[in-house]
């Protein structure tokens, strides 16, 4: 089953979302988004999703940057650079919060967002960001 992380980036800030606590991985931060529905493409999901969540508009869908099995679960998680546009509000999740790839290492992450963060955003501190869209 797929699921969706939006991965929105303002500046050198990735936005997170921590999990509310009644929820599998409760109270660790992700990326938001969810499940992809039956015949629904990325940018369909992030608009939907996006603004069940956070209150926010999808304005772009970029690449796909990362992928990973989630452990013990059917869902492969689909990393990908999202633009939107609005002031994130915590809707569905217990906050939401502005991190710097340098800030996110104290963090308690759901396993594959922790996946992601080592291996893509903290590798890529120092580099521009190779045109991913960002959130505004």
């Amino acid at each position: 089953m797929r699921v969706l992380a939006a991965v929105i980036r303002d500046s050198d800030r990735y936005l997170l979302c921590r999990r509310p606590r009644h929820k599998r991985h409760g109270g660790l931060w992700e990326f938001p988004g969810g499940k992809l529905e039956p015949d629904e493409t990325l940018l369909q999901a992030a608009q939907r999703e996006l603004k069940e969540e956070l209150g926010v508009d999808t304005v772009a869908v970029g690449a796909r940057l990362f992928a990973h099995h989630d452990p013990e679960s059917p869902f492969l998680i689909e990393f990908v650079a999202v633009e939107v546009k609005g002031t994130p509000r915590a809707l569905e999740h217990e906050e939401v919060r502005w991190v710097r790839a340098g800030e996110g290492a104290d963090l308690e992450f759901a396993p594959s967002d922790r996946v992601f963060w080592e291996r893509w955003v903290r590798t890529d501190m120092a580099a521009d960001g190779g045109g991913r869209p960002r959130g505004s």
